[in-house]
């Protein structure tokens, strides 16, 4: 007669339980898709990487008294070490979701299309990202790890190609 299996040492996997969520937050938040022409007049995009290694844009929550416009240039600044830069105009906004303990939290994100100028190979990463870089902008799009931001992506670099930024 074989021995029953022994599935106590499982069960600590199967009980978690998580806290139900006692309230809901709303975070606006604001950024920026920024780019910069290269050598040969091609675009490229500035994407950070952040702590869970996911290729995004800059961006942060919107302070009080702040305008989204001016959160946007202000987390470039912040994040890139951009301050020389045009914002130039709202590309639109992206909802983003997530649970932080017992609460749930609704997050919109205003995002503005915003040209580097200056010397655009000074960027520096803040201690909590894993990377900053300049990507080519096809190589941008394959990288960006959400697809709101990716669609948006799109949008900037028609507006780019049709007003000749």
């Amino acid at each position: 007669m074989a021995t029953p299996p022994k599935f106590d040492k499982f069960k600590k996997y199967f009980n978690r339980k998580r806290p139900s969520i006692q309230e809901i937050v709303r975070e606006p938040t604001a950024g920026g898709i920024v780019f910069r022409r290269d050598e040969k007049g091609g675009v490229e995009i500035l994407l950070i990487q952040d702590a869970k290694d996911r290729w995004t844009i800059p961006k942060g929550h919107i302070e009080e008294g702040e305008t989204a416009q001016q959160t946007a240039k202000r987390e470039i600044g912040e994040e890139a070490g951009l301050k020389d830069v045009d914002m130039l105009g709202w590309l639109g906004k992206i909802h983003f979701r997530y649970r932080r303990i017992d609460k749930l939290v609704l997050m919109t994100t205003q995002i503005y299309l915003v040209k580097a100028k200056g010397d655009t190979n000074a960027i520096q990463k803040e201690e909590w990202m894993n990377g900053i870089k300049w990507f080519k902008f096809h190589d941008a799009l394959e990288e960006i790890e959400y697809e709101d931001i990716g669609k948006l992506m799109l949008l900037a670099m028609k507006k780019i190609r049709q007003e000749n930024l």
